[in-house]
Order: structure tokens, then C-alpha cells, then sequence
């Protein structure tokens, strides 16, 4: 059965979440590998000259509180990318010091940025939205020119923890009439109750290290460690994985305090054992 978000089929209602530091190239392949079934990029500045790998054609989600760059960075990776997507969630302290993510409420500034991701692409536009004073209404009037909205029901000041209001995302899918992702979901076991509310779901936290949350199967840090090898991935970057990795090993938390003094690579996959293998 395939599932539509725009003009773009995706095979399944599971996706992704965007999250800026998991989501390399290496952690999305295995994501997409294990049947996902759209992942994001992390949030990215369309003013970035930084590489970016797309060899998952993944959903790039943009961020920034004006429509500069937009036009250009959007026509330069339009054929490499399956969705773009307009960040108004993040609650970072640098969302917070420079006004956009989740912190950017000036909508009529929203509007025109949406309005350029739109009218620069074929492709779908979304947005991504925090539980806000202003959600709803963002949610409105971007609705004209995107093809489907996410929201996270936790407020800025929540960050990733407390509750999340659900009654809150279910309003917002009242609201509008276009396709709802919902974000926050504590527990996969949720998932298919959530399903029967919204259009999509987005795993977030609950993937980070185990990308084959989408496939219920086991994909260890070897796996992973391949892909950022060919990719030139950076050490600290991979020595983050593999942290992440460690979640449900013996001695997980020990194994984690050791990883943080080494230096390269070797040191990990030692460290790693068979998962490294």
C-alpha cells in the first residue's frame, strides 16, 4: 500500500523525525534500510556551503527567520532531495538567541518563507511545529502552500521532556485539512493508536542508536561504522554514534565512559566488540 505526502509515495506511515546531530548520512541509510519511510536531515541553513550527502533523497529540513538563500539552496539540491521542510520546532538555546525554530513567531514571516520554499519546488513543502500560542494559527495560514504539517506537542520550554499534549496536536489536525504528522511518541507501542489520529508518525529519540526500530530487527554500530567510513565522516561525529549505540549493553554506562577518552577509530571498534565487526 502506498501513502502520499504531496505528490511524493512513501511505502509506509512511519518516518523519521529530523534531529540534528543523529541524522547523518550514514545513521539515515540504516534508518531507510530498515524500512523507513521517509527520513529528514537535521536542520540545515540554506546560507550553509557545508557538504551535504543525499544519497538517501532524504526530506532536508531548512531553518532561519527570513527567506534569504532559500531560492538558490533549494534550486541547487532540488533533484537529490524528496521533501523540503520549513523548521518552526527547534527549542535550542540558539533558536532561542537568534529567533527561529521554535522561538520564530512572526507570521507573517513564516507565510513568506513558506511561500518561497513553495513557489522554488515541485517537490512537497511541510512545516514542523512545537505546541505554541500561535501553532494553530501558523498552521492555517501556511496551509495553502504546504502539503502536510507536523507537530511536536511539547512547548520550547519542555525541550524533549514532560508530556506531551496530545489534545493539543489533535487540535491542530482539526484545524487543517491537509495532512498531520505527529512527533513525540514516548513509546513505539503508541504508535498504532496514533495512526488512528493523525497521517504519519515520526520516531525521534526512540531511534537514536537503533536505526532498526523501523524493521523491529537488530543493526549494530558495525553496520553503522562502515557507512561513516565511506562517507569521511568525522571521529567525533562516529564516537557520538557509537554512544548512542551502547543503549540496552551490559555495561553500557561504563563502555560510554571509556569511549570518551579515544582518540580514533580502532579504539572504538575495539571497544565495540562484535558490534563493531
Amino acid at each position: 500500500m502506498e501513502y502520499k505526502i504531496g505528490n511524493l509515495r512513501l511505502k509506509n506511515k512511519i518516518l523519521l523525525a529530523p534531529m540534528l546531530e543523529p541524522n547523518d548520512i550514514a545513521f539515515r541509510l540504516l534508518c531507510k534500510k530498515a524500512g523507513c519511510g521517509l527520513t529528514y536531515t537535521g536542520m540545515v541553513s540554506p546560507l550553509s556551503k557545508q557538504k551535504m550527502f543525499l544519497d538517501d533523497k532524504p526530506a532536508v529540513q531548512l531553518f532561519g527567520n527570513s527567506v534569504k538563500g532559500i531560492k538558490s539552496f533549494i534550486k541547487k539540491y532540488d533533484s537529490e532531495v524528496s521533501l523540503w521542510d520549513f523548521n518552526l520546532g527547534c527549542p535550542s538555546k540558539l533558536s532561542k538567541r537568534f529567533g527561529h525554530g521554535g522561538c520564530l513567531d512572526d507570521v507573517d514571516v513564516i507565510v513568506e518563507i513558506v511561500k518561497v520554499m513553495r513557489n522554488s519546488t515541485d517537490k512537497p513543502v511541510t512545516i514542523k511545529l512545537r505546541k505554541s500560542e500561535k501553532a494553530i494559527e501558523i498552521a492555517r495560514r501556511c496551509e495553502e502552500f504546504v502539503d502536510a504539517i507536523g507537530i511536536h506537542a511539547r512547548s520550547v520550554g519542555q525541550g524533549y521532556s514532560g508530556e506531551v499534549d496530545y489534545d493539543f496536536a489533535l487540535s491542530v489536525k482539526r484545524a487543517v485539512k491537509c495532512p498531520v504528522i505527529f512527533s513525540g511518541v514516548n513509546d513505539l507501542g503508541e504508535v498504532d493508536s496514533i495512526l488512528e489520529d493523525f497521517d504519519f508518525v515520526m520516531l525521534g529519540r526512540l531511534a537514536i542508536g537503533n536505526p532498526g526500530i523501523f524493521s523491529g530487527k537488530t543493526i549494530g554500530f558495525g553496520e553503522y561504522l562502515k557507512l561513516a567510513k565511506k562517507y569521511g565522516l568525522l571521529f567525533r561525529q562516529v564516537k557520538f554514534q557509537a554512544m548512542n549505540f551502547t543503549k540496552g549493553f551490559n555495561g553500557a554506562r561504563e563502555l560510554r565512559g571509556k569511549l570518551i577518552d579515544y582518540k580514533n577509530i580502532k579504539d572504538l571498534e575495539s571497544a565495540m566488540g562484535s558490534q563493531a565487526a
